[in-house]
């Protein structure tokens, strides 16, 4: 299958997967889906329109590669965002080990590098729960009693200077 470049491939896939064509069919001997061609050409619109109408964000080809791997190859940072928006998994290897974010480092693409990074630790912060909830109540009546005393003293003093 041809990266699609112009409307006609556009409608032309439009038209095949209307007519009932599996948008996760591998047309290629590498077993590339229509989804890794869009993701690797940074093909932005045509990739939405496939994951919106069913492709696997996560299908891997014969190298292992899911979408995201492509997109990151091809450091599309707007690829690499519809397809953590549908799920990609960010964990997933390829057959050499790779992440998505490795080959991004790898390749060069040190922007897409970072932000699938930030995902990580973000999808790795809200996995791992809410934070402990801290009990304030003693250190609050600390505090308080500190102020109370701080405040006594105060007084203490004023009383001592009108004294004087």
């Amino acid at each position: 299958m041809l990266l699609l470049n112009s409307d006609a491939q556009f409608d032309c896939l439009s038209n095949l997967v209307e007519a009932g064509t599996a948008v996760n069919s591998s047309g290629d001997p590498f077993g590339q889906s229509p989804v890794h061609l869009a993701a690797c050409g940074d093909k932005a619109f045509c990739l939405l329109w496939l994951l919106k109408t069913g492709a696997d964000a996560n299908e891997q080809d014969c190298y292992g590669e899911a979408p995201i791997h492509k997109a990151a190859k091809a450091g599309s940072l707007e690829c690499i965002s519809l397809l953590i928006a549908s799920d990609a998994r960010l964990g997933l290897c390829n057959n050499d080990g790779q992440t998505a974010e490795d080959l991004a480092w790898s390749y060069g693409f040190h922007d897409c590098a970072r932000f699938l990074t930030t995902v990580k630790m973000t999808q790795s912060l809200k996995s791992s729960g809410p934070p402990e909830r801290m009990d304030f109540g003693d250190l609050s009546h600390t505090i308080a009693g500190q102020k109370r005393a701080c405040t006594s003293n105060a007084d203490n003093d004023r009383k001592r200077a009108r004294e004087w």
